[in-house]
């Protein structure tokens, strides 16, 4: 048996609750993990009022032990079909909480998309401009939420490893990060060379357009992790307890539904960090840490455990 939250606990029952109304789980356990290609799928024995369940996750799915009575069977079947999932299925950008990088990573799908109509060398060139229009979108975009705060005169808005080079300084500040800051400064380097010589080379093949739009992808999503977890304030580890599961919490302005804010919380400890706004076009970082006014109104937190009125300590 592995360890699980309470909130895990629940997740799970309320997935295989939702996915089959006329069941009721009466047992749910955690008894196996395992990490293919980057992505962690834990499996879980669910046992209901009829009969029980396979439950893998990343994505969720089940599995009837009926039909799958050997769990290294379900889990064997269940990464063969996620792997087989078509790209046209994969989450929305819009759904990953990334904002505001979302025409960062709007520009890459277009350079893959470029890719998969590639027959010659031409085409390749293109792979090779979409790519090198990716990252730029992406410095656009933090040069804007990270601000040059060094007195020298800022880089041109194009001098792309000069933006990277202050991103990952500020996203990535301190000796604990430095071989960080090393590995995206070098990823983002390689990836910027390799594009442009994409771009102008005759001698390129389909796999040098594979290639070029794989680092651009890898170099945008890893900046992208460091730059949203600076701007919106996320720690390492929780500095009230040190532990690493740390979530985005989110909630509307009862006021103004477009004005969204999110913080990071500790699933061990229900440590909260500030608010941040969070907004579509990029921004330099806005935080909110004063209290409200005095008043009757209480503060909802997701998931809802208590209602906490403003002054009172959360």
């Amino acid at each position: 048996m592995l360890q699980a939250t309470d909130e895990e606990v629940s997740e799970i029952t309320d997935y295989v609750e939702w996915r089959a109304p006329d069941l009721k789980v009466t047992f749910c356990q955690k008894i196996y993990s395992e990490c293919v290609l980057s992505h962690r799928h834990d499996v879980w024995d669910v046992h209901t009022t009829k009969d029980r369940w396979w439950v893998i996750t990343n994505p969720t799915n089940l599995y009837s032990q009926a039909m799958f009575p050997n769990m290294d069977l379900a889990m064997t079947f269940h990464i063969g079909l996620m792997l087989r999932v078509p790209r046209s299925e994969k989450t929305p950008i819009s759904a990953g909480q990334i904002e505001p990088f979302a025409k960062a990573f709007e520009a890459a799908a277009a350079a893959h998309d470029a890719l998969g109509q590639a027959h010659k060398v031409a085409d390749y060139q293109t792979v090779g401009v979409r790519c090198r229009e990716a990252l730029l979108a992406f410095t656009a975009i933090a040069q804007v939420a990270i601000p040059w705060t060094s007195a020298d005169e800022p880089p041109k808005k194009s001098d792309f490893k000069a933006w990277i080079d202050h991103i990952c300084a500020a996203s990535l500040a301190g000796e604990t990060n430095k071989h960080r800051r090393q590995l995206f400064k070098t990823q983002a380097d390689a990836a910027w060379t390799f594009v442009n010589w994409l771009t102008h080379t005759t001698t390129s093949n389909w796999h040098d357009a594979e290639a070029a739009v794989s680092a651009t992808e890898a170099v945008i999503s890893h900046c992208t992790n460091a730059a949203t977890l600076h701007i919106r304030g996320v720690p390492n580890e929780c500095p009230q307890c040190g532990d690493h599961r740390l979530t985005p919490l989110r909630a509307e302005n009862p006021d103004d539904a477009e004005e969204v804010w999110e913080r990071a919380f500790c699933t061990a400890c229900e440590w909260m960090g500030n608010p941040v706004r969070i907004t579509e076009q990029p921004v330099a970082i806005i935080s909110r840490t004063e209290r409200p006014a005095e008043d009757e109104c209480v503060i909802p937190t997701v998931p809802l455990r208590k209602l906490t009125k403003p002054g009172e300590d959360e």
